[in-house]
């Protein structure tokens, strides 16, 4: 399980490494490009009743952190189906990623 740790203002997000080697492509991609956009998740039951989003900006410090040292798979249809939805919303919604 690893983490997204976002302007370190809140607990890290608890992401697979799977999941999370995705997402870095995803994001980085945005925020490379210089695109900001929202993301939003279901915090830990014990943290938080509702959702969670926050905006991502290149200005702002992000880690991920992977819990393995061996990097995973990357599956390019799920990399092409996060990047539709996020440009389709604008938002990347963390629990709908599959």
């Amino acid at each position: 399980m690893g983490t997204i740790e976002y302007n370190s203002s809140r607990p890290p997000i608890d992401v697979d490494d799977v999941t999370l080697a995705h997402l870095k492509i995803v994001i980085g991609t945005k925020l490379r490009r210089n695109e900001s956009f929202m993301m939003t998740w279901l915090p830990e039951p014990s943290d938080s009743t509702g959702r969670l989003t926050i905006w991502m900006h290149p200005s702002i410090p992000l880690v991920m952190s992977f819990d393995s040292a061996t990097f995973p798979a990357i599956d390019p249809k799920r990399i092409e189906s996060m990047m539709e939805n996020l440009n389709s919303r604008g938002d990347l919604v963390l629990d709908q990623l599959g």
